[in-house]
């Protein structure tokens, strides 16, 4: 027999049932809207593969959409959909990968059939395997052609070295080559049953028909041992640089600082103090390192949460004859943030935090993300308004404690991809004042 349940998501309810099989289903319904979103999440992602296979999640993900017995073509996965003027995607992270649809509400139960079909009935021909390798080994090789993707790899192998946390989540031409068939079946076995899988859909819907669609395309589900995510190790020695030589007319850094999981209690303070810090227009780096200074078009800060770490992360491009003057500007502004925020700044901070997630809310995929990912990765869901909550009790000093917990010397990387040969210039560079 189904369990099923009723919370609050701000003016919006959600249920949430879970059928025999350990299958979770989440909804939420808007009555104003046309558009529904339905999104089936699992428990899959780069930080389960061994290298040897690393890059299957997303080779998985990719195939997939190949074809199942019923739609035995990519065209007509596409179709459903597409044809009806939808939109159809997927994503692979590290700790998720997610399949997702948008349709016009007359339209939403051919979405859930499809992502169902496409979960429990792809055929994995080899010679579809074949081909998608060679669809992802050129989606490899452009993330490895863009200068900014490429110092985003080398920073995640700097804070989580030699561990899947470190590791591109689409793998290498190499190791996504090596992955055979008889692999990929039992990914679908191991990762893709009932416990480890959670249904999401928000919009114009009801509750009770959609556990009723699911509980006959997905009641039968099996179930089974999972396989685990590979824990974060710290294995992160002194500051460190990473510099890849290229030829570009711009430097693209990231700095980077070993953050809190998503479980600890100082990660709301935290991302307060990356809006602060370069997170808008009237953030302090943007205002020193554009407005006042000219350094750069685009300066970005960013507080990353996974199950048992995180990651706090200042991004920009700068001209190479510039770059020895803007390292250490930024590396003071990041500093600077350990002696505390002004009241004004933590007053604008808290409400354009609560400004962009209730804004988000309004967009049925947004609902079916903010509810799925955190059932699946937490067993449980915190309602927009517990979250609005958390964010209005953040205090100045709950900011400058976090600012102080993260922010270390001793701690700090630097991924650099430019036109040099020398990394011992930016070594030196790596300190705060």
């Amino acid at each position: 027999m189904a369990i099923s349940e009723t919370q609050q998501i701000v003016k919006n309810s959600f249920e949430r049932t879970v059928l025999p099989n350990g299958l979770r289903i989440l909804t939420s319904t808007f009555r104003h809207t046309n558009a529904v979103s339905v999104v089936f999440l699992f428990g899959a992602g780069s930080r389960y593969e061994t290298p040897e296979l690393a890059g299957a999640s997303h080779l998985f993900e990719h195939l997939l959409f190949k074809g199942t017995t019923d739609r035995p073509t990519p065209r007509e996965i596409s179709q459903v959909v597409e044809g009806v003027g939808g939109s159809l995607n997927a994503f692979t992270d590290r700790e998720v990968t997610g399949y997702w649809c948008r349709l016009a509400q007359p339209h939403y139960k051919k979405g859930i059939n499809l992502l169902a079909d496409m979960a429990i009935n792809s055929l994995f021909r080899e010679d579809d395997i074949v081909k998608e390798k060679q669809v992802v080994y050129e989606e490899i090789r452009a993330s490895y052609d863009s200068p900014g993707a490429r110092v985003s790899m080398l920073l995640d192998n700097l804070l989580w070295p030699d561990q899947p946390m470190g590791r591109d989540i689409a793998g290498s031409v190499e190791s996504v080559g090596a992955i055979s068939r008889d692999a990929m079946r039992k990914y679908l076995k191991t990762q893709y049953v009932a416990s480890n899988m959670v249904v999401a859909v928000a919009g114009n819907i009801d509750h009770d028909d959609v556990v009723a669609q699911l509980t006959g395309l997905l009641g039968d589900l099996h179930d089974g041992e999972i396989l685990p995510m590979y824990p974060y190790v710290d294995k992160l020695k002194g500051p460190q640089v990473s510099l890849e030589h290229r030829p570009t007319e711009q430097t693209h850094l990231a700095i980077g600082l070993p953050g809190l999981s998503q479980h600890d209690p100082d990660r709301h303070a935290l991302s307060l103090l990356s809006v602060i810090l370069g997170e808008t227009m009237i953030s302090r780096l943007f205002e020193e390192i554009r407005e006042k200074r000219g350094l750069a078009y685009d300066i970005h800060s960013g507080a990353h949460f996974f199950s048992d770490c995180g990651a706090f992360v200042v991004e920009s491009g700068i001209d190479p004859e510039r770059v020895d003057e803007a390292i250490p500007v930024i590396l003071n502004e990041l500093g600077k943030m350990r002696d505390g925020v002004t009241s004004a700044e933590w007053k604008q901070a808290r409400e354009l935090t609560k400004g962009r997630m209730m804004l988000r809310m309004e967009e049925s995929r947004a609902v079916t993300s903010f509810l799925g990912i955190q059932e699946l990765l937490r067993n449980k869901v915190e309602s927009v308004d517990a979250v609005l909550e958390k964010i209005d009790a953040v205090t100045m000093d709950d900011i400058k404690r976090a600012a102080n917990r993260v922010i270390s010397g001793d701690r700090l990387v630097l991924a650099v991809v430019g036109p040099f040969e020398d990394a011992d210039r930016f070594q030196k560079m790596l300190k705060f004042d």
